[in-house]
C-alpha cells in the first residue's frame, strides 16, 4: 500500500524539516546564531592564551593497546602531566584491532581536561588495510600521477576506496561527538614532504585537494561537527612558498601547525615563527610535532605558539630529564593541572 503525506497528515513544518534533511542540508537549528553549537571549546581556549602561554603536549605512538604510555612517561619525568594528549588510528593489524582502546583513552583524557589530538597514519588507498610502514605498499609507499587523479576525482577507483576508508573511521569520530569530545584532527600531516603517500604534491590538485575532499566528506557527507581541523607542514625547504603551495584554503582549517624536526638545521627560528603567525591570520598556530623541545625562553620570545607536541620516544632521546622538568615547570607552559576543564 502506498502511503502519502496527506494520509499521515504530517504538519507542514515537520514535512519541511524532513525535506531539508533529505536534500543533504543541515537543519535550521544547527546554524541558528541564537543556539550556538557546543563545539569550539578547544579553539576558544587556545585563543584565550594566545601570546601569553603554551600548552605542553606529547604524542602516544603505537601500540594502540597502550595509548597512554608516553603521557605517563613524561608525567613521571616532569612531575606534571601534559595538557595535550595525542593518539593515532594507525595502520598495522595489531593497532587497527586496538583502535577502540585508543578512542576510549582519548575520551578519558578529554574528561580529565586535556586537549585531544588525533592523527591518522593511514594506508594508501592503492593497497589494502591493514598495512606495513615501509614495504612499498604501506604508509611510505608512492602513488603515480594517474593514481592521484583517480584518488581526487569523484567516482574514481581510488576515490571510491578512500571513501570506504573514511567510512571505517567515521564511527569513531561520531562516537567522540556523541560523547561530547572535541577532537583536534590532523590528517595528512607534514603534507609538504614526500615520504608519505599523500605528501609532496603542491598546487590546487595536489595534497591540498585530498585534504579538502576528506574535510568535506567528514563534515558535509557524514555531518561531523566536533572536529577541529589542523593544517600541518614540516620545517624543510622554503616554508614561505610551502604555506602557499600546500594551502587547502582558509575555510578548510582551524589551526595551523608546523612540525619542528630541524630538517634545515635551524631550529626554532624567528623567521619560521613569523611566517607561521602571518599565515595563521589570527587563528591558533602550534608546534605540531617536535623532537627537541623548545625552551621556556624560546616560547617567551615566540609567545603565540598555542601548544607544542613532542614525539613519543624522541622526547626522552633528545631532551634530558632536567630540561623536560624545567620546561614543564615554567610559568608560560600549561600542564594538565592548569587546564580549565571542559
Amino acid at each position: 500500500m502506498t502511503v502519502t503525506v496527506t494520509d499521515i497528515r504530517l504538519p507542514f513544518l515537520v514535512l519541511l524539516a524532513v525535506l531539508t534533511v533529505s536534500c543533504g542540508k543541515e537543519p535550521e537549528s544547527r546554524s541558528d546564531p541564537e543556539s550556538p553549537k557546543p563545539w569550539g571549546k578547544s579553539i576558544a581556549y587556545l585563543t584565550s592564551i594566545q601570546g601569553r602561554q603554551t600548552v605542553a603536549g606529547i604524542h602516544n605512538r603505537e601500540p594502540n593497546s597502550n595509548p597512554v604510555q608516553w603521557t605517563d612517561s613524561i608525567t613521571r619525568i616532569a612531575g606534571k602531566a601534559p595538557g595535550l594528549w595525542s593518539g593515532d588510528f594507525l595502520f598495522s593489524a595489531s593497532d587497527v584491532k586496538e583502535r577502540w582502546t585508543m578512542i576510549y583513552e582519548a575520551e578519558r583524557q578529554w574528561k580529565k581536561g586535556s586537549l585531544v589530538n588525533i592523527m591518522w597514519h593511514t594506508c594508501s588507498p592503492k593497497y589494502t588495510e591493514p598495512c606495513a610502514w615501509n614495504d612499498g605498499k604501506g604508509v611510505l609507499s608512492k602513488l603515480t600521477d594517474t593514481d592521484w587523479t583517480s584518488l581526487i576525482t569523484d567516482g574514481g577507483t581510488l576515490n571510491t576506496v578512500w571513501k570506504s576508508r573514511m567510512d571505517i573511521i567515521a564511527p569513531y569520530l561520531q562516537y567522540f561527538e556523541n560523547q561530547g569530545v572535541e577532537v583536534l584532527f590532523r590528517p595528512f600531516h607534514e603534507m609538504n614532504q614526500g615520504a608519505f603517500w599523500w605528501g609532496g604534491r603542491p598546487g590546487e590538485t595536489g595534497t591540498a585537494a585530498l585534504y579538502r575532499l576528506t574535510h568535506d566528506y567528514f563534515v558535509k557527507t557524514k555531518g561531523l561537527e566536533n572536529l577541529v581541523w589542523i593544517w600541518d607542514l614540516q620545517d624543510f625547504g622554503s616554508l614561505g612558498s610551502d604555506l602557499t603551495a600546500y594551502s587547502p584554503g582558509d575555510s578548510y582549517w582551524d589551526i595551523l601547525a608546523l612540525d619542528m624536526y630541524s630538517s634545515d638545521g635551524t631550529g626554532y627560528t624567528a623567521a619560521k615563527y613569523n611566517l607561521m603567525v602571518a599565515a595563521s591570520k589570527g587563528r591558533p598556530v602550534v608546534i605540531g610535532e617536535c623532537e627537541k623541545l623548545p625552551t621556556a625562553a624560546e616560547l617567551k620570545s615566540q609567545p603565540k605558539w598555542g601548544f607544542f607536541m613532542s614525539w613519543s620516544e624522541l622526547t626522552v632521546q633528545k631532551n634530558t630529564a632536567a630540561q623536560i622538568a624545567i620546561l614543564y615547570g615554567a610559568s608560560n607552559v600549561i600542564t594538565l593541572d592548569e587546564m580549565p576543564g571542559w
